[in-house]
Parts: C-alpha cells; structure tokens; sequence
C-alpha cells in the first residue's frame, strides 16, 4: 500500500477490494464486541455492510455511490438506545485494529480515524 500523496486515501488503501475486505473484518469485530453489539441485533448485516462499503469509499475519496440516510438520522434510534461517546470510541478502535490487521501503514489509519470522527456529532446526535 502506498503512501503518495498524490493518491486518494481510497487508492492509498488498495482501492475497492481492500474496503471490501477492511468492512467485513471490521463488522466482524464489531459483532463479537459485547459493548456495542446490541445495537446491530435487528440490523440486515448484508445490507449494512453494502452501505458501509459505499460510504467509506465516499469518504475516502473514491467513486461516490452513496446513497444511504445521513449519519444524524440514521444513528437517531441508536443514540435513544444510549449510544455515546463510549461506543464511539470503541467503533473508532474497531476501525484501527481493522486495519492495523490488513497492515496499513499507521499515517494511512491515522487519516482513517480523523475522517471518522469528523462523524462524532452527528452519529451522537449533538
């Protein structure tokens, strides 16, 4: 994986397969982790894992295919259940061990994690 700066983060990464592969490990930690699991317990883990694949290549500056509901509205009935900064945080640790598994080079995972907390407010509904 390469570091120019020349690339998007998304080609840095290694392009759709490496998000393909980086999303399923990921809801695979995320699903075995007691602290935020109940919140995925009525969720078409298929599905989410399509729209999670769509969004981070958005975000990562690939094609932008992305149609999903907006972080705020889609995370709504989550914050209701106590979703807070606590199982942010562990989503955001999930992340880094995602990659830091696929060996991402750290300043790569160091983006990651700024662009997803740049979520922070709007997943918490603040």
């Amino acid at each position: 994986m390469s570091e120019s700066s020349d690339k998007s983060l998304f080609e840095q990464l290694g392009g759709a397969a490496a998000v393909d592969a980086a999303v399923d490990i990921f809801y695979r930690r995320v699903l075995n982790d007691y602290k935020i699991n109940r919140f995925f317990d009525n969720t078409d883990m298929d599905q989410q894992a399509a729209k999670q694949k769509a969004f981070l290549t958005m975000a990562f500056g690939g094609p932008a295919n992305y149609s999903g509901t907006d972080m705020r509205t889609a995370h709504a009935k989550f914050v209701k259940m106590g979703l807070d900064d606590s199982h942010f945080d562990a989503v955001i640790d999930h992340l880094a061990g995602t990659l830091q598994e696929l060996n991402v080079p750290e300043a790569l995972i160091k983006q990651v994690a700024a662009i997803a907390e740049t979520t922070r407010d709007d997943v918490l509904g603040r």
